[in-house]
């Protein structure tokens, strides 16, 4: 099992999530994190500490559709170890349905 990032980080980017895992699998895009399935140790101390509820094991169905997506995109993204500054509209865009569309596949800054 590992955890996965969902479609509720797009455009939200907390990065809270980032500062807690003690293996620092988290990945940055432009406007939305991953993790490293082959990193994560299954811990879970990142998702309760998501405030947009977008981090769930990878057994809930909510994650299945993410699941291979944060595979790919942590292969290409910068590996980030600290919180930064989410997008000044992150509150927003928060609990926001179909964002899917939104994602960049670009790069973030670590």
């Amino acid at each position: 099992m590992t955890y996965v990032v969902t479609e509720n980080c797009i455009k939200c980017k907390y990065m809270d999530c980032v500062e807690v895992c003690p293996v620092d699998c988290f990945y940055v895009g432009e406007n939305f994190l991953v993790i490293n399935p082959d990193e994560c140790i299954d811990c879970g101390v990142c998702e309760p500490e998501c405030p947009a509820e977008a981090i769930f094991p990878d057994s809930d169905d909510r994650a299945t559709a993410w699941a291979e997506r944060n595979r790919d995109l942590a292969k290409v993204w910068p590996n980030i170890t600290r919180k930064g500054t989410p997008p000044a509209d992150s509150d927003e865009w928060k609990n926001k349905p179909g964002k899917e569309a939104l994602l960049s596949h670009e790069p973030g800054q670590p």
